[in-house]
């Protein structure tokens, strides 16, 4: 089975999974088997903040040291709860980066999200750690990237409005874990990937595994 939820054993679905160290356990069989508990790296940001423009150069940037994915593919009729968070939505994705860590290979996962958001669900458990960066820009510089977007993706003013009040909430709160913030308003496009490559790098670089470090992730296309 690649549901972490579920004991390949008995075929028992926990609610809560049990992880201790590098071995999911089943409370129901006592079945152990090795598990591959990595870091995920959330790229997130406010809509117009630059995810869309700096995930394809990510994965670019990143290939075979990392797989990048996009949130909204998920973002299907019945994922779509009304409560508070999305957590259907968010638990979705933490079990599909659990899977894709079961093959050796960390995500980043591009997309709206903030901390209370996923460090609340019982899936939590099955990472080491979240690291968070967002993409910010200045009011003036997202309500124009937005009005510029195609009519498909329906940004009216009222949506607009919405998101600029996201943003700056954002930008002013403080979360546990942090989120690290980059401001995108001057940055060009090379600039804002090469922050969130070194983001990366730096983050897996310092998750131990088995005695050493996590992964081979490369060096860094553009660092000396």
């Amino acid at each position: 089975m690649l549901d972490p939820r579920i004991c390949p054993a008995c075929g028992d679905r926990a609610d809560v999974p049990f992880v201790e160290g590098a071995t999911r356990h089943c409370v129901r069989c006592g079945r152990r088997w090795p598990f591959h508990r990595l870091p995920l790296f959330a790229l997130t940001g406010p809509s117009g903040g630059g995810k869309s423009t700096v995930g394809p150069l990510l994965a670019e940037r990143l290939a075979g040291a990392a797989v990048v994915l996009e949130q909204d593919v998920l973002w299907t009729a019945g994922l779509r709860d009304d409560v508070d968070g999305h957590p259907a939505f968010r638990a979705a994705w933490l079990r599909m980066a659990a899977m894709i860590h079961q093959n050796g290979k960390p995500v980043v996962l591009c997309g709206t999200v903030v901390p209370p958001e996923f460090e609340r669900l019982p899936e939590r458990v099955l990472f080491t750690e979240i690291h968070y960066l967002a993409l910010v820009a200045s009011p003036e510089a997202l309500a124009r990237r937005l009005r510029a977007r195609p009519a498909w993706r329906e940004w009216d003013e009222p949506r607009i409005a919405e998101t600029l009040e996201f943003s700056e909430w954002l930008r002013s709160n403080t979360f546990d874990p942090p989120v690290q913030l980059f401001d995108t308003t001057d940055a060009d496009l090379d600039t804002a990937a090469e922050h969130t490559e070194l983001w990366f790098r730096k983050g897996i670089h310092s998750h131990p595994y088995n005695g050493h470090t996590c992964f081979d992730a490369g060096s860094s296309s553009q660092s000396s």
